[in-house]
Order: C-alpha cells, then sequence, then structure tokens
C-alpha cells in the first residue's frame, strides 16, 4: 500500500497551511519506512548511535505526545517508551515492532489533529512543561514542521543506506 502525500496548500490561512506542511512531513516519514520489514526499520544508521527508521517513528510519536498531549491540551500523562522523559530512550527501537511503533505513533497523530482541530485559535498558550513559559499552538505547530524536517532528512539517509532508495 502506498502512503498517500498530499503537498500543502499553495493558497491558504496560516493555520491551513501549517495543518498542511506538519501532515506532508508526518506521510513523508511513513513513506520512507514503506516496504521495509522490521530488521529493516530497526537497522541501525550508525552503530553505536541507536538512531534507525523505527527509532525516528518512536521518537516522533513522543514529540507529538509531548507538545499536542502535554503540553497544549495539559495532559497528566508518561511519555510512551520513557519514565524519566528522556526523548532519546525512544530511539532505540532493537525490541520493537513496525506494529507497535507505528500504532503508538497513529495514536498521537490522530489524538494531535483533534487537538488542534479543537483549538480556537493559533494564539492559543499552553505553559511550556520545563520553563513555564507560554507556549502557543502556532509555535508548536511550527516546531513540529522543523522535527518532522529534521528527521526526515536523517530518514533519508537511512532508507537509502538500507536498499539504495532515495527521493520521495
Amino acid at each position: 500500500m502506498t502512503v498517500e502525500r498530499i503537498g500543502p496548500p499553495m493558497a491558504a490561512d496560516e493555520r491551513a497551511t501549517l495543518r498542511g506542511f506538519l501532515d506532508y512531513h508526518r506521510a513523508t516519514l511513513a513513506r520512507k519506512c514503506e516496504g521495509l520489514d522490521d530488521e529493516q526499520l530497526r537497522r541501525r544508521a550508525s552503530p553505536p548511535s541507536t538512531l534507525s527508521l523505527l527509532g525516528l517513528v518512536r521518537h516522533m510519536a513522543e514529540v507529538e505526545r509531548a507538545w499536542f498531549r502535554r503540553t497544549i491540551n495539559r495532559e497528566d500523562i508518561p511519555l510512551v517508551w520513557s519514565e524519566h522523559g528522556d526523548f532519546q530512550a525512544a530511539y532505540d527501537a532493537d525490541a520493537s515492532s513496525r506494529a507497535e511503533a507505528f500504532a503508538a505513533w497513529q495514536a498521537e497523530m490522530a489524538a494531535a489533529r483533534r487537538i488542534e482541530e479543537a483549538a480556537p485559535s493559533l494564539d492559543i498558550t499552553a505553559p511550556h512543561a520545563k520553563t513555564g513559559e507560554p507556549v502557543s499552538l502556532r509555535l508548536v505547530m511550527q516546531h513540529l514542521i522543523h522535527e518532522y524536517a529534521r528527521h526526515n532528512g536523517h530518514a533519508d539517509l537511512i532508507r537509502e543506506a538500507i536498499d539504495g532508495t532515495v527521493g520521495a
């Protein structure tokens, strides 16, 4: 099954544009993982680093959860893979599977979409978990776009090392 990736709108308001870019980058990471088995998805980019495609999926599930559910929605919930709030723990996917990681990631993206859609404005704020400083939904969406774009660059290189696939 091919992951559908729709580009962001060429002429839209700020919210629709941010939403479009975020969904585009989410789909890009999914496409980088397409057609690979669990072993390939767990393959480390550059040992001893634990970075792998599956680790990136797990990490992005944590990032979605932290920013949308824990920050914007103020839910008192732990991270998925770290009892101590260590986002790096998600990168170690040695004992993980596509089914487990993608289920968590899909659930966090769905929650993030619900939270964003229910927000009356991009200007709503919530206290940052570490500093208490107000953080806007606008900043959260821009941060997630930045985070996905950065890690999709990693995913490009990892995928090419696995089977030579480039682009898309």
